[in-house]
């Protein structure tokens, strides 16, 4: 995956991890795992079949990784009620795999051996155990959310932020090294004159252990950081608001799950503490902020949002548009986006395929591997898959950037293919 979005995808998974931790995990398949979308065979053909991987009812909550399915099944429908693929309809089949590494595998079973999808698409797991099994059947998996080192890991798999490693099945990344640019942390400091950062995290592993890579990548940028944590199974937010008051915090990072966030930023509230930004990452990049934040107006203010694709919010661009058009008055979120710029990405592979004369995996993957970087229209900042040997030390990265604004919801600050930088690239083990 794009360096940055690396690093952010463990925070994904982390976020997936803290709260599988309160609630538990179990091994059985949901018995709504699986939901094949109603279809009708065209004049054209006969329809091509993909398939969604989804945790729907995992332990996380049953709307936390469903946005990548919503999103990728609007573009399909879109693409169906305007004929299809040259006249073949595109026949989704979704699989709950209930966040657990039997079901994903399950899942797998069901779409490849069962179903013979021809593709997986917006693949969101939160245990992707089946992708060995993905990547032996050669079946090309495009778009999927990187929740776990997976994408960084088989040949034939492709996340939504692209790669750089060499992907041989063997070790994540660089012989189980992933590396993560310091973008978010340089933006920051130079639009907002950021000098000193609070951390906050959760006395857990997982926890601790990502916010160790934050403050590795605040203190490389040159600030000082002031590193807060608080007990998992009774945290005092009290306290760690209280401290970021006396530290003269600029910025706030954390390593916590969105019931935490909320809960510093209601005890923010109740202490007047403010940041100039408070930054969260993509999976809470979503139009449900003003009820999340609803008793805390003021860290609501404050909060700011990274990530790589286009803001949701942004009408002005015509993909965005098309976006919104299909996903019509539903609550929007920018794993959404994501999703639909997934099925864009096969839909264009496929097409391609289709005008060379046949469409089949290796033509896909293909133009998968292109060197020329793929934007969805410009929904996306450039990404490809490039299999390199080493791991570079430094990188050129974009941003896309938004903060929130009551009565107008995420407003972009610059525009994404502008906000770059060449940063350092720190490694990691997942």
């Amino acid at each position: 995956m794009s360096p940055f979005r690396a690093a952010e995808a463990v925070a994904a998974l982390l976020l997936a991890v803290l709260l599988t931790l309160v609630a538990g995990c179990g091994s059985r398949l949901p018995e709504r795992a699986f939901e094949t979308r109603p279809t009708a065979t065209p004049s054209g053909g006969e329809p091509l079949r993909v398939g969604i991987i989804t945790s729907t009812t995992s332990p996380v909550g049953g709307q936390t990784f469903t946005g990548p399915r919503d999103g990728a099944r609007a573009y399909f429908d879109a693409l169906n009620a305007r004929g299809g693929l040259d006249g073949r309809r595109v026949e989704v089949e979704t699989c709950d795999d209930g966040g657990s590494g039997v079901g994903n595998n399950a899942c797998v079973h069901r779409l490849i051996d069962e179903r013979g999808v021809f593709a997986l698409v917006a693949t969101t797991a939160l245990n992707y155990a089946g992708a060995p099994l993905v990547a032996r059947a050669g079946v090309p998996d495009i778009g999927g959310q990187p929740l776990t080192p997976a994408y960084d890991t088989s040949p034939h798999l492709y996340g939504i932020y692209g790669s750089s490693a060499p992907r041989t099945g063997r070790a994540p990344g660089w012989d189980g090294t992933l590396y993560g640019g310091t973008e978010v942390y340089r933006y920051f400091r130079e639009k907002l004159g950021a000098r000193t950062a609070a951390v906050v995290s959760y006395n857990q592993a997982a926890s601790a252990a990502y916010a160790r890579l934050v403050t590795r990548g605040l203190r490389a940028e040159g600030y000082r950081v002031v590193e807060e944590q608080v007990d998992f199974a009774l945290p005092n937010f009290r306290a760690v608001a209280a401290d970021l008051r006396a530290e003269h915090a600029d910025v706030l990072f954390d390593a916590m799950d969105t019931h935490g966030n909320v809960r510093l930023c209601e005890a923010m509230q109740s202490l007047g503490v403010r940041v100039a930004a408070k930054v969260t990452n993509v999976q809470n990049w979503s139009s449900a902020v003003p009820r999340d934040y609803a008793r805390a107006p003021g860290c609501r203010a404050s909060l700011w949002v990274t990530g790589s694709s286009r803001n949701y919010e942004d009408t002005g661009q015509p993909a965005v548009r098309a976006f919104r058009t299909a996903m019509g008055d539903r609550p929007l979120s920018q794993w959404q986006l994501e999703g639909w710029a997934a099925a864009m990405w096969f839909t264009d592979a496929a097409r391609s395929c289709l005008a060379r004369g046949a469409l089949t995996r290796g033509c896909v993957e293909d133009f998968m591997n292109r060197p020329e970087p793929y934007t969805a229209s410009g929904l996306l900042l450039p990404v490809r898959f490039e299999h390199l040997a080493r791991p570079p030390a430094t990188r050129n990265t974009c941003l896309s950037v938004a903060r929130w604004q009551d009565g107008r919801g995420w407003v972009s600050q610059g525009e994404m293919t502008q906000n770059c930088a060449t940063v350092p690239q720190l490694g990691y083990r997942p």
